[in-house]
């Protein structure tokens, strides 16, 4: 009896650990953001539109270079809200309208959108149709006409539209391509009932068209000729007069359209200008009486000085902008003047007739990491004493975005964070040993404290401030955010490199910003525009040489083309501190990390130039002599997308220069794949990872048979897509479009396998592991996507199967493996539908290689999902076998499964989805995943759970009670025991 009493006791305990350890497993509400993080950005902003008024929020609406468009608040710089618009839906004008619409004009002026202004909920939506593509223009009504339907106006691709600004339907168009008028301006009268448009007729005819605003119809019309071409650049000053460019950039003309006759006169800019040499910019600043010219040292403000003449007002020396200019009243106008001298930004905002206030000049101290000031707009507000207040929205050579007022910036964004290229990863310092009693003490009061929260908590007993406390100690207990590692490999830096050449670490417990260097800073004039091209690791530190800092190297143009000079700039990767910056003589197409590590440890990396000579980096005779001792075994490909080809490599001793250089090594062709032009064409390639680790070689399948993978980082894969087919799904027909997919060995250029996809289209997105690669593609034939996976196995090491091969030593595991060696490979394959379109592929790594791999797949709606590589088995079939079963074979269907609960981003979205990264930590079961787009979105993931730790909230007091219970318990049930014998005796 006793010890059915036991085993009944027993059971109910077990029960109830095992049904906590289930509850505890699961995520709730309250664990987002404990080991993930989401950062929401715009980019760099190029046109903003204040909105102030007494009632409501003040906001700023802006857009930007990364095709958003958002609503900040201009108290805190917060997103009220934003939309992200479509890859080739590149905003060209914005403006608000009837004081509560947001109006955008994008895909060069072929869709215009309205917005609700306070919620940001699009309103209406219009598609103008036109041929041939210009650049396009945008008018909004200032004043809003009462019991009458204010029209916007819009001139785009030869054609005049007005539009209703109350639902967006087309009232009228206007055709001026048969005229071969193109619209450079558009002019409303002040009743509203006269459009004019302003253009140019070939380049050296001026137009105007005066059009009824009603109807469309025009009115009247007039050209003049020029004795000169008109760059197209122009001004207008006033309601009749016009500045225009010629195409020579050295002359301005005065053009006055009032009259019957168009009038005009011509100004050279060296009359006004002293010194004048270069190139001459019109800027477009919409100021009455007053033109901005910009040359290559200063800008000019010029005032119209009667009907025919100009004279200086102000000269502004370099580097300076000029904002647009601000209605305060109807009669007065203002403007900003902004000038960036070393770590001071200075703010003059001027009147249009030129007297300065005093009160509106400002002074304010910039991070030099930010660069130059690119861009202003200002707006005003009534100060106490009833006077005007200027408030200024800068945006910074590294996209970032300011708000200044009264002296101070108000608040900043670094939105350079939303066009990252590339990225890579550092590992903290080693913490410090030794702390004092009184932390010892501290830190046990604090952790006792908090496991008597988490069990009130899990009992249902907590107050809600508890639960608050709760919350706060997990988010502090975790430590995620200190700048030390951890014995789990969590907290790294996550060092990216943006697109405006500005390098930030960011920390992976929550994601700040811990430095930041703007590499185009410290740059000569000679080598501007600096173009960002990737960023490495460069010296990693290991244990013996904890002392010294690891590094990394940016790789960089002096210029935009290809053939540019490259610039190396080796960044400290703890404080951000520049240690090295190198402009190279040569150009840079290439560069390729090695493998290999001088003493100083220093990474060896091969830089490719448009000469096909290859450079060697560290230039060091240390790296020199270790290279040359693997020279032999080292092989290039390239691959030509444009031409479609393909072509491999070796390095030999020395280049043929003028100059004797010993670090640049000669290119030798050994082979080359020229797809043919008429049926294919590269879309894509890709290959494994340098860095990744593969656990075993082995792979034992159900029936205790063992299979060899074949694992060589040599393996390419390539994708090819019909011509006709390069297009966007629907381009071509499913008997024209076809996708062929191949695996080639880079060294030899040997293809290993072929295989066609017939009625298949792309774009194609792949991603290479281990011994297999999965790619994904659209299937014209079925109308869905599909996702076909190959994995190719070594059939040279099948003898080493017999075990007495093994235990006598006759096996050859430990034979040297040549890519020359005609490879004896088996390939098995298969294809599934797979539901959504994809933006970006990535595999999850960890730090040995044993956990089970997980595609993360960036879809369509900027959302991560983690899909199991079971469901993406060549192996498997639709009734599989009772081994195959025991092995973990799913199940044959003709689809992949999408599980709610496998996005690894929740419910939230990486705007704009560009890449996907995942990187080890030290706990085996771990990866941590970097998601970045417009949006950056951080996490850890665990493929096949986390069977090597207890997770942070698991309840330790708990367990300690459950313990304490039990022994108490089989205490008490042995008394009771030994009472109840002792009554059976005496009976």
């Amino acid at each position: 009896m006793a010890a059915r009493v036991r085993l009944g006791f027993l059971a109910l305990v077990l029960t109830l650990i095992l049904s906590s350890s289930t509850l505890s497993s699961a995520i709730f509400e309250d664990q987002v953001g404990i080991a993930d993080w989401h950062q929401k950005y715009i980019g760099k902003v190029k046109h903003a539109v204040f909105h102030t008024q007494n009632k409501g929020r003040k906001r700023v609406v802006v857009s930007t270079e990364e095709n958003v468009i958002a609503s900040l608040d201009l108290r805190t710089g917060d997103i009220f809200w934003r939309h992200v618009l479509g890859k080739n839906d590149s905003i060209d004008q914005l403006n608000i309208s009837l004081g509560k619409y947001v109006v955008t004009l994008s895909s060069e002026g072929s869709i215009l959108r309205a917005w609700n202004l306070p919620d940001g909920q699009m309103i209406w939506e219009s598609n103008l149709q036109f041929s041939t593509p210009s650049k396009p223009l945008l008018h909004v009504p200032a004043t809003i006409k009462m019991g009458r339907d204010n029209l916007i106006l819009v001139s785009s691709g030869g054609w005049l539209h007005a539009i209703s600004s109350i639902d967006g339907v087309i009232v009228w168009r206007k055709e001026f391509a048969t005229e071969s008028l193109e619209v450079k301006q558009v002019l409303q009268s002040p009743d509203g009932d006269t459009v004019s448009a302003l253009g140019y007729v070939g380049s050296s005819k001026f137009a105007i068209y005066h059009i009824n605003a009603k109807s469309g119809e025009v009115l009247n019309h007039r050209t003049t000729s020029f004795p000169i071409d008109f760059s197209g650049e122009t001004a207008i000053i006033s309601s009749d007069v016009l500045v225009a460019l010629d195409a020579a950039r050295s002359n301005l003309f005065l053009i006055n359209f009032k009259a019957e006759n168009i009038e005009y006169n011509q100004v050279h800019i060296s009359d006004l200008v002293q010194d004048f040499s270069g190139v001459t910019e019109l800027l477009p600043v919409k100021l009455k009486g007053i033109v901005a010219i910009k040359t290559a040292l200063s800008i000019f403000l010029l005032r119209v000085k009667g009907v025919s003449e100009f004279e200086v007002i102000e000269k502004i020396n370099h580097p300076a902008v000029v904002s647009d200019a601000l209605s305060i009243t109807e009669a007065e106008q203002a403007f900003a003047i902004v000038q960036h001298t070393e770590s001071k930004i200075e703010i003059t905002v001027k009147l249009d007739n030129g007297i300065i206030n005093e009160g509106n000049r400002e002074t304010i101290r910039a991070d030099q990491n930010r660069g130059s000031v690119q861009n202003v707009f200002i707006n005003n507000y009534v100060r106490t004493d009833k006077s005007h207040g200027f408030r200024a929205l800068i945006v910074m050579e590294d996209h970032s975005l300011l708000l200044v007022q009264q002296g101070e910036i108000v608040w900043s964004r670094e939105d350079g964070l939303a066009s990252i290229i590339d990225l890579t990863t550092s590992e903290l310092p080693v913490e410090k040993e030794g702390v004092s009693v009184a932390e010892v003490e501290h830190n046990l009061f604090e952790w006792l404290k908090g496991h008597w929260l988490k069990l009130k908590g899990t009992l249902l007993l907590a107050s809600p401030d508890e639960l608050a406390a709760i919350q706060a100690i997990r988010l502090k207990s975790s430590e995620k955010t200190k700048m030390t590692r951890d014995h789990n490999g969590f907290r790294k830096l996550i060092i990216v490199l943006t697109r405006a050449g500005k390098i930030l670490a960011l920390h992976t417990g929550d994601g700040r910003v811990i430095w930041s260097h703007f590499l185009s800073l410290h740059l000569s004039e000679d080598c501007k525009p600096y173009t960002a091209l990737r960023i490495y690791q460069w010296q990693v530190p290991h244990h013996h040489a904890m002392h010294e800092n690891p590094s990394v190297l940016v790789v960089g143009r002096c210029g935009a083309g290809f053939d540019a000079p490259g610039i190396l700039s080796v960044v400290d990767s703890y404080s951000g501190k520049e240690l090295k910056s190198l402009k190279l003589a040569h150009s840079i197409t290439q560069v390729i990390p090695l493998t290999l590590m001088d003493s100083s440890e220093h990474r060896l990396h091969l830089i490719v130039d448009s000469n096909l000579h290859a450079h060697l980096y560290p230039r060091t005779p240390d790296s020199l002599n270790i290279f040359r001792r693997e020279m032999s075994n080292t092989y290039l490909y390239s691959v030509e997308a444009g031409t479609s080809v393909i072509k491999g490599y070796s390095l030999q001793n020395r280049c043929n220069l003028e100059v004797a250089d010993e670090y640049c090594l000669k290119m030798k062709e050994l082979w080359s794949i020229v797809f043919p032009s008429e049926s294919e064409k590269i879309t894509t390639t890709s290959t494994r990872k340098m860095n990744e680790v593969v656990h075993t070689q082995a792979k034992v399948i159900g029936d205790k048979d063992v299979m060899f993978k074949y694992i060589s980082k040599n393996m390419l894969f390539v994708a090819t897509v019909a011509p006709n087919a390069a297009g966007e799904i629907g381009s071509a027909t499913p008997d024209e479009a076809s996708l062929v997919a191949y695996l080639i060995d880079a060294v030899t250029g040997r293809i290993l396998h072929r295989v066609t996809h017939q009625g298949a289209q792309g774009p194609v997105h792949a991603v290479v592991s281990e011994n297999w690669v999965i790619y994904h593609y659209f299937n014209l034939r079925a109308h869905r996507y599909e996702m076909s996976v190959i994995e190719i196995y070594d059939q040279s090491r099948a003898d080493n199967k017999d075990v007495w091969k093994l235990v006598l030593g006759k096996h050859n595991l430990t034979a040297p493996i040549t890519s020359y060696a005609r490879p004896e490979v088996v390939v098995k394959s298969q294809s599934y539908f797979f539901t959504h379109s994809v933006k970006a592929m990535a595999v999850t790594a960890t730090a040995k290689g044993i956990t089970s791999k997980q595609l993360l797949i960036g879809t369509i709606g900027d959302q991560v999902l983690a899909l199991d590589k079971r469901y993406l088995d060549p192996r498997r079939s639709a009734n599989p076998t009772p081994a195959e079963k025991e092995e973990g074979i799913i199940p044959l269907t003709d689809s992949l499964p999408i599980n709610p609960q496998s996005y690894v981003t929740h419910s939230l979205q990486v705007e704009g989805l560009r890449g996907i990264v995942s990187f080890p930590a030290k706990l085996e079961s771990t990866t941590l995943v970097f998601s970045y787009g417009v949006d950056l979105f951080y996490t850890r993931l665990a493929p096949s759970r986390t069977y090597d730790s207890l997770t942070e909230d698991f309840s330790y007091a708990l367990l300690l009670i459950t313990i304490v219970a039990l022994v108490a318990a089989i205490f008490a049930t042995w008394i009771l025991s030994e009472k109840k014998e002792l009554r059976d005796k005496w009976r």
